[in-house]
């Protein structure tokens, strides 16, 4: 238990032993003493205790220590708090956010040393942090000796994390994360992820007693300003977007199959990964008119390491949101045509999905990516194809959602539609919704006119 209640009594001498001199305090009601060889390192200690209380530390009433002393007794080193930081957080974390916080970790832990004598090759300690020490998968292999050196390697010289009040312990940390493994600086976005883990990680260290507070908030250092507002010079109009989707459909059979893929980014502004999942069950296709796709899930493709059954992809909820929540979109005519035209042709799988792979599994990434760049130069000028004018299929979905918004949509129907939150889309899509704010101006001040009501 902890306590400010502490007495220190006067130096007492036993006339008596090698170590005659000693120093006797209590904390709360219970006594603790220590004998010295001497009566200047007896006062010296005494001296030490003075000062934690003239500080304001507690003490423990069983060791009898200050607050700043049993931390640095019972102290883990960083490597070992960043393991124990991973795997509290491995199970109720998705895949994705395992693998990321994985690489940031992995990404730190190897500036905190003590010394980099006899120290593994760089890549092969990043590569045993990342898949082995903060993977928690109980598929994991057994790791091959290099991977098991390494790591031996760092338990031996990770530094304790009581040197993490050092602010240039930290800054140490920071610049590591700053930096690719090849040594050139990481984009902002990476920069900020790992940072956003670090800082995680040393806010679980303050919830362990492990640190007094969290350091990174007396350390002068910004993460880098990231720019989340969509570059419009790359996202195709509705009209290139369709000719796309149609000239993807031309290439190959494989083409045809995935032309309902794109369509489905293109006009109901879906997730890649939430157009994996769509199954039969969740489509409403009629004959004429608007239908509707009910979004239920996702399938990530994230590798198998990170999964709990050892899959590549993993099946999860709506991008942050409950696992049963759903999210209905209503579709344009055409898109239910493709639909149906592609259900026709193709049939689903097994389990009802519409989209899969050449051999019938998990559509894969690496699949539509590569057949998107086929399609490319069928409808951009050679010009376009040497820019990263709609470069990957993700960009249908912009221009899904910036086409909603010019075409009046009320912005949080567009938000609900997308499945961002408003204030996502509002940073995502500033410019569009900036634009179309004279437009709203124009209608506040008709109707302050009194235009609408003589009409």
């Amino acid at each position: 238990m902890l306590t400010f209640e502490v007495y220190i009594y006067a130096i007492r001498d036993l006339k008596r032993g090698r170590k005659p001199h000693q120093l006797r305090w209590r904390v709360g009601l219970n006594p603790h003493s220590r004998t010295f060889a001497t009566k200047t390192l007896a006062d010296g200690r005494r001296a030490q205790l003075m000062t934690a209380i003239q500080k304001g530390e507690q003490f423990d009433t069983d060791s009898g220590l200050p607050v700043s002393e049993l931390r640095k007794r019972d102290q883990v080193t960083w490597f070992e708090h960043a393991k124990e930081y991973a795997e509290k957080k491995w199970a109720r974390a998705s895949a994705k956010s395992r693998s990321a916080r994985a690489d940031a970790l992995a990404t730190i832990t190897p500036a905190l040393v003590t010394d980099r004598r006899g120290a593994p090759d760089h890549r092969v300690l990043r590569q045993a942090l990342s898949c082995w020490a903060f993977n928690f998968s109980p598929q994991q292999p057994e790791p091959p000796a290099e991977v098991t050196a390494a790591l031996a390697w760092l338990a031996k010289k990770s530094i304790g994390i009581g040197e993490l009040e050092d602010s240039e312990v930290v800054r140490t940390a920071l610049e590591a994360l700053s930096r690719l493994l090849n040594g050139e600086v990481a984009a902002d976005n990476t920069i900020t992820r790992k940072r956003m883990v670090f800082n995680n990680a040393l806010r679980y260290a303050v919830e362990r007693r492990r640190l007094p507070a969290n350091p990174l908030q007396f350390v002068d250092w910004d993460a880098p300003e990231t720019d989340d507002e969509i570059d419009w010079r790359w996202v195709p109009g509705p009209e290139q977007g369709h000719a796309l989707i149609e000239a993807a459909g031309t290439v190959s059979r494989r083409g045809s199959h995935l032309r309902a893929f794109y369509g489905c980014m293109l006009y109901a502004a879906t997730r890649p990964a939430e157009a994996m999942d769509i199954r039969i069950t969740d489509c409403t296709l009629p004959e004429t008119g608007w239908g509707r796709i009910v979004l239920a899930g996702s399938s990530p493709r994230v590798g198998s390491r990170w999964t709990d059954d050892g899959q590549s992809h993993e099946e999860r909820g709506l991008k942050r949101r409950a696992r049963s929540a759903t999210r209905d979109v209503p579709i344009p005519p055409v898109l239910v045509q493709i639909l149906r035209e592609h259900i026709e042709r193709f049939g689903v799988a097994s389990d009802g999905r519409l989209f899969r792979a050449t051999e019938g599994g998990r559509l894969l990434t690496k699949e539509y990516a590569a057949l998107w760049k086929v399609a490319r130069p069928f409808v951009l000028t050679p010009h376009e194809v040497e820019t990263p004018l709609a470069d990957v299929p993700y960009e249908l979905r912009h221009t899904a959602v910036s086409g909603w918004l010019v075409a009046g949509v009320d912005p949080v129907e567009v938000a609900r539609r997308a499945g961002h939150s408003v204030a996502v889309l509002y940073r995502f899509y500033a410019k569009i919704l900036n634009n179309r704010q004279d437009h709203s101006n124009a209608l506040i001040e008709r109707f302050l006119n009194g235009q609408d009501m003589q009409e």
